[in-house]
């Protein structure tokens, strides 16, 4: 679906990126032509053409999306760069930092765990991570300060799990305590020390609400990650690896890159107040290219901290849509696929027509929401500008990757859900 007689692309380099295609995304996951899955190829021109316009506009450098109907892909679109300046196209194996999108893997995580036996989502966090035992809230008194309580109840598993624990990002009341700490925004790959470590310094500090009260987002899987590496008696890189990336051929996802693959990494922008993106700093903090390649390689951080593919992700949310299993390799059940992808907020406040799973957005009310797509559908993002959902009444998956933070007020990921579903033929 991509125009390749740019004349700045090297044959070889396409060659190269076709053959790793081929071996790894595409021996392993059945293509299909868009009409035979109910989808319309001139239909999906639509996207295509909209995504390299973001490109010539100066709005993106490039990316890639994939779209799945009924276990297999209709479409592929791969544009612009993966590093502008250098200007070395994107290709079909550029790998990408998706932030939150990891939440959904420690998620399928926790649950391979409960299936083993090794916990169970009501069990309190304490029961792994002691210092969690005796949690503390922070409580405005309504003069600009606040107050430090004793919380009401043990955090669980499944209060994090849903982001009910009352964790942020360290924004909260006591957010001085947070900095204090250390312990701000979603980046820790720069972080010289185990994850364990610093989730233990996280429960010391006072938390923004009481557990289960309010949806409050934050380091609930860096929590989480925490929890499988003490049920599993595993690192997680190490416990992802085994009973994730492994059966499912993942072999381009991991929260650190190898040195032999720094040629595949996307480099990330930022959008400036017109809109126009720039290179973002090296290696930067949460705005920045990170230290994914260069640094103590220590923190896996189950929140935001892994690294993926396109492909890759895709294989892993066919997972899920197959019910837990994808060619002959079983990772969850069916029933536990149910569970996370239901709505389990029961009335805490989130978002128009939505519910929070484990993990996910989960739709509900589709007026509600008011875009495009179906009662049931779930899916999340992350913050360098990736998206992904699974449709399961409509047997969809669908994986964009691009790399941009701030994103400013770009409309692509909205543009992406009207033109993959007004692609549909029946």
């Amino acid at each position: 679906m991509r125009n390749n007689l740019d004349p700045r692309r090297p044959l070889a380099a396409l060659l190269v990126g076709a053959i790793l295609f081929t071996a790894g995304f595409g021996q392993n996951i059945p293509r299909a032509k868009p009409e035979s899955v109910g989808m319309s190829t001139e239909r999906l021109g639509r996207l295509s053409k909209e995504l390299d316009k973001y490109v010539r506009d100066g709005l993106l450098a490039g990316g890639v999306v994939m779209v799945a109907r009924r276990s297999r892909v209709a479409f592929s679109h791969v544009f612009g760069d993966r590093d502008r300046e250098a200007r070395s196209p994107m290709l079909e194996d550029t790998i990408f930092r998706i932030a939150s999108q990891s939440k959904l893997i420690t998620s399928v995580g926790i649950m391979i765990l409960q299936e083993e036996g090794k916990l169970l989502i009501t069990d309190h966090v304490g029961k792994f991570i002691p210092e969690f035992n005796d949690t503390t809230v922070a409580i405005p008194n309504g003069s600009g300060g606040y107050e430090v309580v004793k919380a009401k109840r043990k955090i669980t598993i499944r209060d994090l799990l849903t982001h009910t624990a009352g964790i942020s990002y360290g924004t909260g009341p006591a957010k001085d305590k947070w900095e204090a700490a250390g312990i701000t925004g979603f980046y820790t790959a720069d972080r010289d020390e185990p994850i364990g470590e610093t989730v233990r310094k996280m429960a010391a500090l006072p938390m923004d609400a009481h557990p289960g009260e309010k949806y409050i987002y934050g380091y609930a899987n860096e929590i989480l990650g925490v929890v499988i590496e003490k049920a599993s008696g595993m690192d997680l890189e190490s416990f992802f690896s085994d009973r994730l990336y492994d059966p499912l051929g993942m072999t381009d996802t991991s929260f650190f890159l190898p040195p032999s693959k720094a040629g595949r990494f996307a480099v990330v922008y930022s959008a400036g107040t017109d809109g126009k993106i720039s290179r973002a700093p090296d290696p930067g903090k949460i705005v920045g290219q990170g230290a994914y390649l260069l640094g103590p390689r220590r923190n896996f951080a189950g929140g935001a901290g892994i690294l993926s593919t396109a492909g890759d992700y895709m294989r892993f949310l066919l997972m899920l849509a197959n019910g837990g299993e994808l060619s002959g390799k079983r990772i969850l059940s069916r029933k536990s696929v149910e569970l996370l992808s239901a709505d389990h907020l029961r009335g805490i406040p989130f978002r128009d027509g939505q519910g929070f799973g484990f993990g996910v957005s989960v739709v509900k009310d589709l007026g509600a929401r008011g875009t495009l797509g179906s009662v049931g559908e779930y899916g999340w993002g992350g913050a360098y500008h990736t998206a992904y959902w699974i449709d399961p009444k409509e047997q969809m998956v669908v994986v964009y990757m691009t790399q941009l933070i701030p994103a400013g007020t770009i409309d692509d990921v909205g543009k992406l859900r009207t033109l993959v579903y007004q692609s549909m033929i029946d």
